[in-house]
């Protein structure tokens, strides 16, 4: 930087205190001058661009000739295209009051969005990191819900995410329609009775068989309820069955509880079971078939080998 600055004759200067604006909060844009424009027959400096807008005018394409010095003399002509470059706040801004004047060409905020925010990364992290210890350790009486919703909150505000109006836009309403859709399946199926029916054929079917059996069976009914719906339903559903079904057989309820657990968490060969494989199937352009092709045989290891451990960590 100190080299550039010397070849071209400037001085680097600090920004003054309380006007600092960082790298990432600086943009370009194209705005084309209208016929209609009350810009036209002015000059770039009648135009008033940095006074009124906050923005400055770095250069005018005029059909094929891009003019950029002797700015502040020229006449804007209709189809003029102006780059102006200035804070994100202020093109959006000035993209927001298009009408008779200009046109803001293409979708340059949403250009900028796909730009990371590195920078931020080690106070994203910190936030992230508070919000776990909140939520694991018991002597802060904080709900886990809570401290989701401060560590989203502590995101916008210190700029990890560029403004409310991104973080809405990253949030896929798809996948909280369909999950919050699916939760009342639980209650239902509660209320008329198809819990208690389903955990009594359960233990009817492969009770006298053993423990392991059972543990097997309710592992395996849990990955394939939840090849089709969310795995927070999936494990609101068998909770009560595997307890039930447990209590039936005399044998403890735990590794039957951890089994249920386990089974929803992995289901690795369906978008729908949780909310990442649901979240990145749009975004990675993903097909239902890519998830049963890698996940599957994972699943199926995955289910071999904790119904072996499970009893071994938590006797019956």
């Amino acid at each position: 930087m100190e080299l550039l600055a010397a070849e071209n004759r400037l001085k680097i200067t600090k920004p003054k205190k309380g006007g600092n604006l960082h790298f990432y909060d600086i943009g370009l844009a194209e705005i084309l001058v209208l016929p209609s424009s009350s810009l036209v027959g002015q000059s770039v400096a009648e135009a008033a661009f940095r006074e009124q807008h906050g923005l400055n005018v770095y250069g005018v394409k005029r059909h094929e000739q891009h003019i950029t010095s002797n700015l502040k003399d020229l006449k804007l002509h209709a189809a003029d295209i102006l780059l102006v470059q200035g804070p994100w706040s202020n093109i959006a801004r000035l993209n927001r009051d298009e009408g008779r004047e200009w046109v803001v060409i293409g979708q340059p905020e949403k250009q900028a969005a796909r730009i990371t925010l590195d920078y931020k990364a080690p106070l994203a992290a910190f936030i992230m990191v508070a919000m776990v210890a909140v939520m694991a350790l018991p002597f802060i009486p904080v709900a886990p819900v809570t401290a989701v919703m401060l560590a989203a909150v502590a995101m916008v505000f210190t700029g990890c995410v560029r403004s409310v109006e991104a973080a809405y836009k990253s949030i896929n309403w798809e996948s909280i329609v369909l999950f919050g859709a699916m939760l009342p399946m639980s209650t239902a199926l509660e209320k008329t009775g198809a819990s208690s029916a389903i955990s009594s054929g359960l233990v009817a079917t492969v009770g006298d068989a053993g423990p392991y059996v059972l543990l097997a069976a309710i592992y395996l009914a849990t990955s394939v309820m939840t090849f089709f719906i969310s795995n927070t339903v999936t494990a609101v559903l068998m909770s009560p069955i595997a307890l039930a079904a447990a209590t039936a057989q005399g044998v403890s309820a735990v590794p039957m509880l951890m089994a249920v657990t386990v089974a929803a968490s992995m289901c690795f060969a369906s978008p729908f079971s949780t909310p990442p494989n649901a979240l990145v199937m749009s975004a990675g352009g993903y097909r239902a078939i890519d998830y049963v092709r890698v996940g599957l045989p994972l699943q199926i290891v995955t289910a071999i080998v904790m119904i072996i451990a499970l009893p071994l960590l938590f006797p019956f």
